[in-house]
């Protein structure tokens, strides 16, 4: 299995995890959402898999490209 790895696209903060790590992921699906410039930005799976981590907190800063989630795929 190949691991992803979702970075954020933007420096902010984690506004809301939408997704618990173990839940089926979709490419396209929101797995949290930062606040940055008081404009809210989906973080989105790339691939289809299971979300096996969450690498950051709600209300913790975040940099642009730092990877915040990672999904397993088959």
């Amino acid at each position: 299995m190949a691991r992803e790895e979702i970075q954020s696209e933007v420096t902010g903060t984690v506004w809301k995890i939408e997704m618990e790590v173990g839940a089926t992921v979709a490419d396209g699906d929101t797995i949290m959402i930062l606040e940055s410039m008081k404009m809210e930005i989906p973080v989105i799976s790339t691939e289809d898999g299971k979300l096996v981590e969450v690498k950051v907190k709600e209300e913790e800063p975040v940099a642009e490209g730092q990877v915040v989630a990672v999904v397993e795929t088959d």
